[in-house]
């Protein structure tokens, strides 16, 4: 069992670590907070039943060591830049002016995202940074696929025009 868990951890650690990072965007704490998932996911191990997929197992407990730890460092939730509206809003970063324009719009669509509700919140960082289908969003949040897709549709929708709003488009 322990080299079971050895190889699910190898497996795992990458994709729950970018998770964990894209919340907090602190290296040092995404791997603590890491650590703490693959221990807590150990503990627990006997209760997993196999009716999700073992990676939406983990990112609903790297979801819940995440809260716990900002609830006890009483930080507020950060989100990590959409890289996909930066770029489309900035495309060529390679040049300073349009780099400062990406780093502008990644922190304005940080607070737009803030922002937003809480279901919605956690709909979006579960799609876009935990790279889940519906169906594992769904699983994590404990609602109905569809209503998985209906949350993330409405949020894309406050996103874009709250981005037209501040950017005037």
């Amino acid at each position: 069992m322990t080299h079971q868990l050895e190889d699910l951890y190898k497996e795992y650690f990458p994709r729950i670590y970018s998770f964990l990072y894209r919340m907090c965007a602190d290296p040092a704490v995404a791997e603590e907070l890491t650590q703490e998932t693959f221990y807590q996911a150990y503990l627990s191990f006997h209760k997993f039943k196999g009716q999700s997929e073992f990676y939406t197992w983990l990112v609903g407990i790297a979801k819940h060591v995440h809260l716990k730890h900002l609830r006890k460092t009483k930080k507020a939730f950060v989100e990590a830049p959409l890289d996909l509206v930066a770029e489309v809003l900035a495309l060529d970063e390679e040049q300073p002016d349009k780099k400062l324009e990406k780093e502008f719009t990644e922190k304005t669509v940080q607070r737009l995202i803030k922002k937003l509700p809480s279901k919605y919140k956690d709909v979006v960082m579960l799609r876009v940074y935990a790279e889940m289908s519906f169906a594992q969003v769904a699983q994590t949040l404990n609602i109905s696929e569809n209503s998985a897709k209906v949350i993330f549709c409405r949020a894309k929708k406050m996103l874009a025009e709250e981005l037209k709003n501040e950017f005037e488009l």
